[in-house]
């Protein structure tokens, strides 16, 4: 699903005010002030929206500006997001947790819509803006506070990647298919997340071969038992001939807990499901059974969490 929304749909007074009313049905609730003094007439900006399944790809094209998002705005909105600005002309500042993000041409950062950040563009800009639900990231990386505000290159590594897959995604993305629309969306995510790790901040001890061993076979075991409403921590150790702390122990590295894992490996299995087309009759609660849920209710609420809409949301907004 995609829209453009341009200021040259309002007349020259009405412009800034336009365009901050724009950002804010965009983003999240954020304030706009022009750089220069002048004329607000003479303000221009566009944006261009692509929905995808939990990741909304945008084209900003404006004039210079100073965005901000302070305590007011977060107090007067629940909004829970990471936003990656992609940097793909002029060049911008990513203000956060202070820190400053200098992104010139292909350069990325990352901010969180729950703590103030700024966004300073002295000159005319181009840059695409990633926008995906908070737990989504948190559920991948540790300790997203520290990768704030931090300039990640796009002329290497993880980096490159990511500037070329979103490069080509501008191209097709009218033309995908919804089942294709979902891996293209996690496979931006996890190319994100691998440039992230790239980061200072990020760096861990890396897990020795037998811990890792130890961890795929626990998350191998998951898998294998996700549409058992039973599965926990406790069956989960009896079926490895395990304790429940060695399992607890496996995870002490990953981000998420055990639980967690297991929560989550649940919702992104009903979230392809709701795009098979094979599928398309089954009932949604169906769907969440067959996933190891078993109360529609909780599934509803745990998936609105996650993905920032409801199942049938979903289901019929992506299947558009």
């Amino acid at each position: 699903m995609t829209q453009l929304l341009s200021t040259d749909a309002v007349s020259r007074n009405q412009r800034l005010a336009y365009w901050t009313d724009m950002i804010c049905n965009v983003y999240v609730q954020l304030g706009c002030d022009p750089v220069r003094e002048g004329d607000p007439g003479d303000f221009e900006g566009s944006i261009r929206q692509h929905t995808l399944p939990g990741l909304d790809v945008s084209v900003v094209t404006s004039s210079p500006q100073k965005v901000m998002r302070t305590p007011g705005h977060i107090s007067h909105s629940s909004d829970d997001y990471f936003l990656v600005s992609i940097q793909a002309r002029g060049q911008g500042v990513v203000r956060q947790d202070g820190r400053d993000a200098v992104l010139s041409a292909g350069d990325f950062a990352l901010y969180d819509s729950t703590r103030p950040y700024q966004l300073l563009f002295d000159e005319s800009f181009e840059q695409i803006v990633l926008k995906l639900p908070g737990e989504r990231l948190r559920s991948e990386l540790r300790d997203t506070e520290a990768l704030t505000a931090t300039t990640v290159s796009g002329r290497e590594g993880a980096g490159h990647l990511l500037l070329g897959m979103i490069r080509t995604l501008r191209e097709d993305i009218d033309t995908l298919q919804p089942a294709s629309a979902l891996a293209v969306a996690n496979g931006v995510q996890n190319i994100l997340v691998a440039g992230l790790q790239t980061l200072p901040a990020a760096s861990a001890p890396s897990l020795s071969n037998l811990a890792a061993y130890h961890l795929a076979r626990v998350k191998r075991r998951i898998d294998e038992q996700l549409a058992d409403p039973s599965l926990s921590v406790s069956t989960l150790a009896t079926g490895l001939g395990v304790s429940v702390s060695h399992i607890h122990r496996v995870f002490k590295s990953e981000p998420l807990t055990p639980s967690q894992y297991i929560w989550e490996r649940r919702l992104q299995a009903c979230s392809r499901d709701l795009l098979e087309p094979r599928l398309a009759g089954r009932p949604v609660a169906d769907i969440a059974y067959g996933r190891g849920f078993n109360d529609a209710a909780h599934f509803s609420r745990a998936f609105r969490e996650r993905f920032g809409c409801s199942p049938r949301e979903w289901r019929q907004q992506r299947m558009q």
